[in-house]
C-alpha cells in the first residue's frame, strides 16, 4: 500500500473539529469516507478509530453498514488500547476500595474529628477516585508531600501525612486500572515514536479531559497518519478570547478550555484545527449567540460590544422553546407531550439530563401512551427487585427485628417464589394482622410458634416454623470478617427467596436484575477476604455502596426514535429535537462533589483537576447540545423543597438576550416562553378531569335505625358529643383503624402501662405501711412492668423518671382520699329503659368511702379534663357514677357517688374533683336519655367533628369524611343511607356491632 493512498498528507499535528449543531458520527463518517475514496477496500479495514463511547461506536457502525457491503475500521473505545505484553494485571477496584476503607476506618479511629463512622465508605470512595485521578493525571505522591500547607488549616496537614500512608498503593508491581493504563499509554507513545503505525489512527469525540486519555492523543497527533477529530469546537471563538483560556482557576469551566489545553500538549494553536468536513450546523446564527453567552466571566464585557453584531437574534431564538414550569410534574408532563408528538411525527427525539428523577416522572407519564423511550442509563440496580430484597435482608442484622421490617421483608415479590407463594402471602396478611393489633413490636421465632399455633393448622406452623429459625439470632451479628458477612447475608437471602418447601434460589438471580446482583455480589464475595473485620453497621453501608454504582438494562421494546441520554451523549446528536431538561444549578450542571483531601488551592499547585473541570465538561455538551436542529430548554421554577435557581448558562442566555434590545433580544427571549407556555398549558389541560369534581359536603349520613349501634361504652359517648361520625364508620360501617405497623412508645402505650402499674400498686396494698416503703413498692412495681411491657430501652428510662417525679404526688393524694378500692379495671353495665340501649364502663377505680359513698378514679398521664369539659364533653366519670347509682356495678349494687376526680400523673400533676349529689348526676343520666334518643331517630344524622377540642385535633376517619374538602364552619348536610329493616324501628332491637375490646 503506497503513501498516496493514505487519506493525510503533510507534517502533524492534525487536529480538525465539527461546531456544535453538526451530528458528530454522520460527519465523521462522511469524512472518514472522504478521505479513504482514493484508497482500494480493504484499506478502511486498516484504519484505527477510537471513540469515546460505546453509543458512538454503535452509531458509527449504523452508520457505515447503512451505505451497504463494505469494510469496517477498527473500531475501539479510547479506553480499549492497544494490547502492551509485559504489563501487570490490574488490582480489581473493589479490592482496591476495600484496602483503602481500613485505612480510612483506622484513620477514623485513630483522629474521630475527622469524621464519623458512618461516612466511612464515602470517604474509601473518594480516596479511590483521588487516588485514580493522581494516577490519570501523573501525580505522584511525592507532589503532595512537597505541598507547603503551613498556611493551611489542621485538617489539611493530617490530610497530607495521610497521604504519606497510602503512597505505596502507587507501586508499579500492583497497580489500578488507570495507572496500568496510563503504563500502556507511555509504552505505546514510545513504540510509535520509534516504529510509527503505517495506517491512519483517529481519535474522534474526545476532549482529552482526563490525563491518560490526553496523553494518548498527544501520541496519536504525532503519528505521520494519526489525527484528532474535537467535538464541538468553536471556530467563531476569537483569538482573544483563546488567549485568555490559560488561566485554569477563571476559565476551567469554558466549554473549549479543554481544547485550549489539549492545543497546547500538542503544540498547535486554534488557527490550525481545520474542519473535519465542510458542513454547517443547523442555525450558524444560535451557535455564536451561545458561543457569546459562555465566554469566560472575566471578559464577559465583550457581551456589550460583540453584542451589537448579533443581528439575527430572532433566526437564532427561532428554534429554541423554553418552559418554566411551576414544578417537577408540571415540567415532566411537557417533555413528555413534545415526545409524544414528535413520535406521532415520526421524528427522532431526545431528552438529555442528568436528573434521573425527572427521567423517571417523564418515562412514566409517556407510560400512559404505552410510550417506552430508550432510556441509556437504565434502571438503578440499588432500586430493582433484588436490590431492594438485597437491601432489606443486609438490614436484617446486629438489631431487633422489627414487625415492620420482617413485613416488608416477606410482602417482597422475591420472597418465597421458589415455593407456595400464595398461601405466603396469605398467612403473612394474617400475621400482620396480628401484629398490629396484640404486636410485639420485636417478633420472635417462640412469638411466631404461639401465634400459629393458636390457628388451624393449614401448614401455617411449619411456616411460622421456617421464618423463625431464619430470623432467630440475626440481632446477635457483631463484628466479624466481611467474607462471613457476605456468607450469611446471602445464605439468608436466598432461604428467604426459596420459601419453607422450596429449593435453589427461587427468582432471585433471574431476569437482567437478577444477573446484574448476582455478578455485583459474586464479586463482592471474590474481594471479601481483603476486606478486614467491619461490624454490621458497616457492612450495611458498603453493600448499599457497591449497588448504588450498579445499573440494569432490561430489555424492553423501546420506541426507536425517542430516546433518553445522559449529557455525555448529548455529543452523539442525530436527534431532529433535543430537550435539554432540569436546567438547574445544582442538577445541570452537577455540583461538584466536596473533596475531603485537598482542596482547590493544593489541587492546583500539585497539577490535579480542578472541580471546575465536570463544570467544563458539563458546559462542553450543553454547547453541543443547545445547538441542535429544534431546541427545548426546560426547568422548575421550584422543587419539593423550595424555588430553584436557573442553570448558570441558561441564565447568562436569558441575560444576554434581555441585554440585547436594540437587536430584539427581549422579543426574542419572549417568543422562546411564549412556546413553552403553549406545552404548559396542554400539560395542565392533560391534568383536568373530563368534567369538574365538586368538593364534597360536610357529611351526617342517617342510617337506618335497625343499624345503629344499640351498645356504648361511656368512652363512646364522649365520641358521640364530639365526632358522631366515627361512630358511624366504627360501629355501623364496621371500619376499624388498624394499628400503626411500626409501633412506638406513644401516649396511649404510657396510659395503659401507668394503669397497669398503679392497678397492682392499689391491688395488694398494705394499710399502715409508711410513706418510704409503698414508694419504693410503687417504684419497683414500675420497673418490673416497664421491663415487661416496653421493649425500648430509652422510653423505660425516660417514663420510670417521670413516673418517680409524681410518685410523692400520688401517695399524697392516696393518702388525702380515705377510701377503699372496691372496683379495679372491672366492667360494669346498665340498660337505658326503655331505650333498649346498653350503656358499658370499665372504671380504673371505685373507692369506697367510710361514709359508705363512692369515689370514682380515673388515671391521666396528660392534663385531666376541667370541670367545664367534664360538664360539656368528657362526660366518663360522670356517666360511671350515674351507673353506679343506678345498681350498673354488679359488686356494689345501687350506691350512692360523693364524688368523682381525674388524677393527672403528667409533667404537673393535678387532681381534678367534682362533688356529685342526685341532681347533677340525674341530670347527666337525662342528658344521656335525651342523646342516645336522638340517635335511635332516622332522621338524627352523624356529623363529622361536631365538637372536636381544636381543628388541628385529627380524628380516625377525617379522610372517609373528606375533611379538608369541606370546614369547621360548613353546615352539615344530611343524607339517609341504607335500607330500613322490615320490621318498625321502635320495635326491632339492633344487632351488637360492637367488638368486645370497644365494649369498656
Amino acid at each position: 500500500m503506497s503513501d498516496a493512498t493514505f487519506p493525510f498528507q503533510g507534517p502533524g499535528p492534525r487536529l480538525f473539529g465539527l461546531p456544535p449543531g453538526v451530528d458528530f458520527p454522520a460527519a465523521l463518517v462522511r469524512g472518514l469516507r472522504a478521505r479513504m475514496a482514493g484508497a482500494p477496500p480493504e484499506a478502511m479495514a486498516r484504519v484505527e478509530l477510537y471513540v469515546n463511547t460505546q453509543r458512538m461506536r454503535r452509531r458509527v457502525v449504523d452508520l457505515m453498514t447503512a451505505e451497504g457491503a463494505g469494510f469496517l475500521p477498527r473500531i475501539r473505545l479510547v479506553t480499549e488500547l492497544p494490547p502492551v505484553p509485559g504489563l501487570p494485571a490490574p488490582v480489581p477496584p473493589l479490592r482496591r476500595r476495600l484496602e483503602l476503607a481500613q485505612l480510612v476506618a483506622r484513620l477514623i479511629e485513630a483522629q474521630p474529628d475527622i469524621a464519623p463512622r458512618s461516612a466511612l465508605f464515602d470517604l474509601s470512595d473518594s480516596l479511590a477516585d483521588l487516588i485514580d485521578e493522581m494516577q490519570g493525571e501523573g501525580v505522584p505522591p511525592e507532589a503532595i508531600a512537597r505541598l507547603d500547607v503551613a498556611d493551611h488549616s489542621a485538617h489539611w496537614q493530617r490530610t497530607q501525612a495521610f497521604m504519606a500512608i497510602v503512597a505505596p498503593m502507587f507501586g508499579a508491581d500492583a497497580p489500578d486500572a488507570q495507572a496500568l493504563a496510563r503504563m500502556a499509554v507511555e509504552r505505546i507513545a514510545a513504540r510509535w515514536a520509534e516504529a510509527p503505525p503505517d495506517h491512519p489512527v483517529i481519535v474522534a469525540g474526545s476532549t482529552g479531559s482526563r490525563g491518560t486519555t490526553a496523553l494518548f492523543m498527544q501520541a496519536v497527533a504525532r503519528l505521520p497518519q494519526g489525527a484528532l477529530v474535537l467535538p464541538g469546537f468553536d471556530f467563531d471563538l476569537p483569538t482573544e478570547v483563546w488567549d485568555g483560556l490559560g488561566d485554569a482557576l477563571t476559565a476551567e469551566d469554558h466549554p473549549q478550555f479543554r481544547f485550549h489545553r489539549l492545543m497546547n500538549l500538542v503544540g498547535a494553536a486554534p488557527s490550525q484545527v481545520h474542519r473535519w468536513t465542510d458542513e454547517s450546523p443547523p442555525s450558524p446564527a444560535r451557535n455564536r449567540l451561545i458561543s457569546l453567552s459562555l465566554r469566560p466571566a472575566p471578559v464577559t464585557d465583550q457581551w456589550l460590544t460583540e453584542g451589537q453584531r448579533l443581528t439575527d437574534l430572532a433566526l437564532a431564538a427561532e428554534g429554541m422553546t423554553l418552559i418554566e414550569a411551576a414544578g417537577p410534574r408540571a415540567e415532566a408532563l411537557a417533555v413528555a407531550l413534545i415526545l409524544r408528538k414528535a413520535a406521532e411525527e415520526g421524528r427522532r427525539a431526545a431528552l438529555i439530563t442528568s436528573d434521573r428523577g425527572l427521567t423517571r416522572q417523564v418515562a412514566a407519564a409517556l407510560d400512559r401512551w404505552g410510550i417506552v423511550p430508550d432510556d441509556s442509563a437504565g434502571r438503578p440496580l440499588a432500586l430493582s427487585a433484588p436490590g431492594r430484597f438485597l437491601r432489606h435482608v443486609a438490614r436484617l442484622f446486629g438489631q431487633r427485628l422489627t414487625g415492620e421490617a420482617l413485613l416488608t421483608l416477606l410482602k417482597h415479590p422475591l420472597t418465597a417464589t421458589g415455593s407456595d407463594r400464595g398461601n405466603h402471602l396469605r398467612w403473612t396478611r394474617d400475621l400482620e394482622l396480628h401484629l398490629r393489633r396484640k404486636g410485639p413490636p420485636f417478633p420472635t421465632g417462640a412469638d411466631l410458634d404461639l401465634w400459629a399455633g393458636a390457628r388451624p393448622d393449614d401448614g401455617v406452623t411449619d411456616w411460622a416454623r421456617w421464618l423463625g429459625a431464619l430470623i432467630e439470632g440475626l440481632d446477635a451479628a457483631g463484628t466479624r470478617p466481611l467474607s462471613d458477612h457476605v456468607a450469611a447475608h446471602l445464605a439468608l437471602a436466598e432461604a428467604l427467596a426459596a420459601g419453607p418447601a422450596g429449593t435453589g434460589t427461587g427468582e432471585l438471580w433471574l431476569k437482567e436484575a437478577g444477573e446484574a446482583a448476582r455478578a455485583a455480589v459474586e464479586e463482592l464475595r471474590r474481594e471479601a477476604p481483603h476486606g478486614g473485620e467491619l461490624t454490621t453497621a458497616d457492612y450495611t453501608d458498603l453493600f448499599d455502596a457497591i449497588l448504588a454504582r450498579g445499573e440494569v438494562r432490561e430489555a424492553v421494546q423501546a420506541h426507536p426514535g425517542l430516546m433518553i441520554w445522559g449529557t455525555l451523549e448529548a455529543r452523539v446528536q442525530g436527534a431532529d429535537l433535543v430537550i435539554l431538561g432540569g436546567l438547574n444549578d445544582g442538577t445541570w450542571p452537577q455540583l461538584p462533589p466536596p473533596d475531603p483531601w485537598l482542596n482547590r488551592q493544593m489541587r492546583l499547585r500539585a497539577g490535579l483537576l480542578l472541580p471546575e473541570r465536570r463544570i467544563g465538561l458539563s458546559a462542553h455538551d450543553y454547547s453541543q447540545a443547545v445547538a441542535a436542529p429544534e431546541v427545548v430548554l426546560t426547568r422548575a421554577t421550584r422543587d419539593a423543597e423550595a424555588e430553584t435557581v436557573p442553570s448558570r448558562w441558561l441564565n447568562r442566555l436569558m441575560n444576554l438576550m434581555s441585554g440585547l434590545k436594540a437587536q430584539g433580544g427581549p422579543e426574542a427571549l419572549e417568543a422562546m416562553r411564549a412556546r413553552g407556555r403553549g406545552w404548559l398549558a396542554l400539560a395542565s389541560a392533560l391534568e383536568q378531569p373530563e368534567a369538574p369534581v365538586p368538593l364534597a359536603a360536610r357529611p351526617a349520613p342517617q342510617p337506618p335505625v335497625s343499624a345503629r349501634p344499640d351498645r356504648l361504652a361511656v368512652t363512646g359517648i364522649r365520641t358521640l358529643i364530639r365526632d358522631p361520625y366515627a361512630i358511624y364508620a366504627r360501629h355501623i360501617l364496621r371500619l376499624y383503624p388498624l394499628d400503626p405497623l411500626h409501633r412506638a412508645p406513644d401516649a396511649r402505650l404510657r396510659g395503659s402501662i401507668l394503669h397497669r402499674i398503679l392497678e397492682e400498686f392499689v391491688k395488694d396494698r398494705t394499710p399502715g405501711t409508711d410513706r418510704a416503703a409503698e414508694r419504693a413498692r410503687l417504684m419497683r412495681i414500675a420497673g418490673t412492668v416497664l421491663a415487661d411491657e416496653v421493649p425500648w430501652p430509652a422510653a423505660r428510662a425516660l417514663w420510670l423518671a417521670r413516673l418517680d417525679r409524681a410518685a410523692d404526688f400520688f401517695l399524697e393524694t392516696e393518702a388525702a382520699h380515705g377510701g377503699t378500692p372496691v372496683v379495679l379495671e372491672e366492667e360494669g353495665r346498665v340498660d337505658l329503659a326503655p331505650l333498649r340501649f346498653t350503656l358499658t364502663a370499665k372504671p380504673d377505680r371505685i373507692d369506697s368511702l367510710p361514709d359508705g359513698r363512692l369515689h370514682i378514679l380515673d388515671y391521666k398521664t396528660g392534663t385531666p379534663p376541667t370541670r367545664k369539659q367534664q360538664e360539656q364533653f368528657d362526660k366518663q366519670l360522670l356517666l360511671e357514677a350515674a351507673m353506679a347509682e343506678h345498681g350498673g356495678f354488679r359488686k356494689l349494687g345501687p350506691t350512692d357517688v360523693a364524688r368523682i376526680s381525674y388524677i393527672g400523673l403528667g409533667s404537673s400533676p393535678k387532681v381534678e374533683s367534682v362533688e356529685t349529689d342526685a341532681a347533677l348526676l340525674g341530670q347527666v343520666w337525662e342528658g344521656l336519655h335525651a342523646l342516645v334518643g336522638r340517635y335511635l331517630r332516622r332522621e338524627q344524622g352523624y356529623v363529622s367533628r361536631r365538637a372536636m377540642f381544636g381543628e388541628r385535633f385529627p380524628g380516625d376517619y377525617d379522610h372517609l369524611a373528606r375533611f379538608g374538602e369541606w370546614e369547621m364552619s360548613d353546615s352539615p348536610v344530611p343524607v339517609p343511607v341504607g335500607e330500613e329493616a322490615g320490621a318498625p324501628s321502635g320495635e326491632a332491637r339492633p344487632r351488637d356491632r360492637t367488638r368486645p375490646e370497644d365494649a369498656a
